[in-house]
């Protein structure tokens, strides 16, 4: 019996449609595994000249097929990112992305969005790191996750398993959306105006402050720890940035506080914090991250009240 036709898949146009349906689930799952909007990018750009050049008739699930290439092709720019990331000058952290127009970043869960989880997941081997963010964030059952990483589908569970007990372990309690955004905004009022007492009052007593700064000049190279000594270098860094004005965003699902001097942004502040105030502060500085996050959308900025 001759096998008919098939004709939806065959075409040039056939394969543009199937890519961009899964488009921003291609970025989601790299940028996840990656921590980089850049790096996120490229893979999903390899992902579709591979796509391009695949005899794709023998493609019987596209979406599978385009998801696994993109996590392998994930997994290879983690191993060498990691060494490229040694070299780095101070702390690095991951290029945070504008959610406000896709909350999720083409997920089916919000899961390993946070800041604060992208960088424990810098902590797991890269296939850790990807079995983690498939089960979790996309909700591929294990015989997929297997398939996908090369892995048996028990050896794929463990992997995920252990990785979500690290994650929990190293985990602090947050708070809702809302507290979030108060504690923020608190947090950078009290900067602007120097005011210690009122600073340290939204801090925990083990607060740690990240500047992702790379080199830049006046940017602390090492991490800040204690509600003393990151009050005291917060109102410092407020202080220094002159003429500048202050917006309410979002970023990587959670408020944050984009500054801007003369229409360019400066300085990216995101938080994480717990029942005890903010427990972690950081600081994106390095303008190729600013500038990552300014095209991650074409971002409606609300001025901070």
């Amino acid at each position: 019996m001759n096998t008919p036709p098939r004709p939806a898949d065959e075409s040039l146009d056939g394969a543009v449609t199937a890519f961009l349906q899964i488009r921003p689930r291609l970025f989601g799952i790299a940028y996840r595994i990656l921590g980089s909007v850049a790096e996120a990018e490229d893979v999903v750009q390899d992902a579709w000249l591979r796509w391009q050049s695949t005899d794709r008739s023998v493609v019987q699930d596209s979406d599978a097929f385009l998801a696994r290439t993109a996590s392998r092709l994930a997994i290879n720019v983690a191993q060498s990112a990691r060494v490229r990331r040694e070299a780095y000058v101070g702390p690095w952290l991951p290029e945070p992305v504008d959610t406000s127009i896709d909350p999720q970043v083409g997920a089916e869960r919000g899961e390993a969005l946070e800041l604060a989880v992208l960088l424990l997941l810098e902590k797991l081997k890269p296939v850790e790191r990807a079995a983690y963010v498939l089960r979790e964030a996309f909700d591929y059952p294990y015989g997929q996750i297997a398939n996908m990483l090369q892995l048996s589908p028990a050896n794929a569970r463990q992997i995920v398993n252990r990785a979500r007990k690290h994650l929990l372990a190293e985990r602090r309690e947050s708070v809702g959306t809302a507290e979030h955004r108060r504690l923020l905004e608190a947090f950078v009022v009290a900067a602007q105006s120097g005011d210690m007492g009122a600073l340290e009052e939204v801090l925990s007593a083990d607060v740690v402050a990240y500047a992702d700064g790379n080199g830049m000049r006046g940017v602390a190279q090492i991490e800040v720890t204690g509600a003393e000594r990151v009050a005291r270098i917060s109102a410092f860094s407020q202080k220094s940035i002159t003429e500048a004005e202050y917006h309410v965003v979002e970023a990587n699902g959670l408020p944050a506080m984009l500054i801007t001097r003369n229409d360019a942004a400066a300085v990216l502040v995101l938080i994480s914090a717990g029942p005890d105030g903010i427990d972690r502060v950081y600081w994106i500085m390095t303008p190729d991250k600013l500038r990552a996050y300014e095209r991650s959308s074409e971002r409606s900025a609300l001025p901070m009240p």
